[in-house]
């Protein structure tokens, strides 16, 4: 199983991350992906990417980061590292208050602006992972302004229903859960799970936060608590997990782009 959406860097896990990797290859992970919040955060998540076989790193600007000067440009030479596999994250997150949206479109506008003038200047044409919650139409309205191919963008962490995932992938994107989806109250994000083809359709923890069922609660959520994800997403669809795994799996390599695990 890969993990397509975990924080490892800084000071996120009691005992240090060495325990937190243990368990995820003791449960099964071939990978992991570390997302970055901020141009700092990239830097760590390379440096662990590069101690690691199984961990790969991005490189983006969250948006609850929009309050404070950021040097995108730095962004640029990251995406350039061999184990960098995405752009992000990077979006509009409607639900706080504070940094504003408009501090908010303006950090999502200045990447984007870089993502199309990297692929025009012959630099890595790497995929975006967007944050997109209570704000998707505005984020759909910004990708169409950057020129830039729905097909690269994954919603990652969805949280929203099936009206809002039809938008979603009527752009040709893909959808990433995490374990909100097995919430009772989040029924909604179940359907909405429902409706993502298996070649568009990711599994994450975000890790540290968002614990699935049955650990709802237990801080910090781990990558390995990626397996109740995905056979949780496999049963609602009555696949065998073994077979959702592998299709979920295909569809995250080829996204992202990752080279298959190893045999030996």
């Amino acid at each position: 199983m890969i993990d397509t959406h975990c924080h490892l860097s800084g000071d996120r896990y009691d005992g240090g991350l060495e325990p937190v990797l243990v368990a995820a290859r003791a449960a099964g992970l071939s990978g992991m992906v570390a997302v970055s919040v901020d141009v700092e955060d990239a830097r760590a998540a390379q440096a662990i990417a590069e101690a690691e076989p199984d961990v790969w790193c991005t490189a983006g600007v969250h948006p609850s980061e929009a309050g404070r000067p950021h040097d995108i440009e730095a962004l640029r030479a990251l995406i350039e590292h061999p184990k960098c596999l995405a752009w992000g994250e990077m979006g509009l997150d409607g639900h706080w208050p504070d940094p504003t949206l408009a501090q908010q479109r303006l950090l999502f506008e200045a990447q984007l602006e870089l993502v199309a003038r990297t692929d025009a200047s012959g630099g890595p044409k790497l995929p975006v992972i967007v944050h997109s919650r209570k704000a998707v139409d505005a984020v759909l309205a910004m990708i169409d302004a950057a020129g830039l191919e729905g097909e690269r963008f994954v919603f990652h962490c969805f949280t929203e229903g099936p009206d809002v995932v039809s938008r979603v992938l009527a752009t040709g994107a893909s959808v990433s859960f995490t374990g909100v989806v097995t919430y009772r109250n989040a029924a909604e994000v179940a359907a909405a799970s429902d409706l993502v083809p298996l070649d568009r359709l990711m599994v994450e923890t975000d890790s540290p936060y968002l614990t699935p069922e049955p650990h709802r609660g237990a801080w910090p959520n781990h990558p390995a608590n990626v397996v109740h994800v995905s056979h949780f997403l496999a049963a609602r669809r009555g696949m065998d997990p073994v077979d959702f795994e592998s299709a979920t799996d295909a569809t995250a390599r080829r996204f992202f782009n990752m080279p298959q695990p190893s045999t030996a």
